[in-house]
């Protein structure tokens, strides 16, 4: 008669995962940074230093990071407002003011942002501690969409328009914008724009590649999340359906 046990499955060993993954769902960075502290020596399993990028666990090993025993985590998924004045890191000495000050103490897990936005740039702005989900939503090959809400200091022609949409030259690297539209029917000073490149503050140099100045830059979407009903500054746990959304990666 077939041995049955709740919750396993007989004769069947645990499945190992990579090493960069279990670091990730840890919540103490993103895979790509576990690969980075990896090769720095800084993990050891079972009690060996491990610099192998290739290398595999099984759930129960024993993983230190520093020598601190790493495990898996509740997933936390924080939605922010991010005003002007914060930097988007976990650390920073140089730094006056992180967005991890804003959320304070609102979950015992250690989450970090997903992506950057720079110092002057607000809005739509992902914290989690979901290392799987981070890659997939920065790494530039699954095109995951932002619009940013741009102020410049004069009006845009509609040429310039056209020319964002055909590409713009950055460091030998095309960019091309989605869509770009006028913000304000009255203010032609005002865009919206829609790109999917990761590079960084793309948004400004792409600007400043064309002689415009950018008084204000607002992210209003990323990967399908907005900032409705959200006051600048102010934060709010993902709903599940938001979550499910993310990790479907529809947008």
């Amino acid at each position: 008669m077939e041995n049955r046990k709740s919750g396993s499955r007989t004769g069947k060993e645990p499945e190992k995962i990579r090493l960069n993954r279990f670091i990730a769902n840890s919540g103490v960075c993103s895979r790509r940074e576990a690969d980075d502290i990896i090769r720095k020596g800084l993990i050891s399993v079972n009690g060996k230093q491990v610099t192998d990028l290739g290398t595999k666990v099984n759930p129960g090993d024993d993983v230190r990071y520093r020598g601190r025993k790493l495990s898996a985590e509740k997933k936390v998924y924080i939605l922010l407002n991010k005003p002007k004045g914060y930097v988007t890191t976990v650390e920073d000495p140089h730094a006056e003011h992180t967005v991890l000050d804003l959320i304070g103490n609102a979950c015992t897990e250690r989450v970090y942002p997903v992506g950057r936005l720079d110092k002057e740039t607000t809005g739509v702005l992902l914290l989690t501690n979901d290392g799987d989900l981070t890659g997939k939503l920065t790494h530039p090959k699954f095109n995951r969409k932002k619009i940013y809400h741009v102020f410049l200091d004069r009006n845009v022609p509609k040429e310039d328009l056209f020319r964002l949409t055909e590409g713009i030259d950055l460091d030998g690297e095309k960019v091309v914008a989605d869509a770009v539209s006028y913000a304000d029917p009255e203010d032609r000073s005002q865009l919206g724009i829609e790109i999917h490149s990761g590079q960084n503050r793309v948004i400004r140099r792409i600007f400043e590649s064309m002689n415009y100045r950018v008084k204000k830059l607002d992210r209003v979407y990323f990967a399908g999340l907005t900032k409705k009903n959200l006051q600048r500054g102010k934060w709010r746990f993902l709903n599940e359906k938001e979550i499910n959304m993310l990790k479907r990666g529809i947008y």
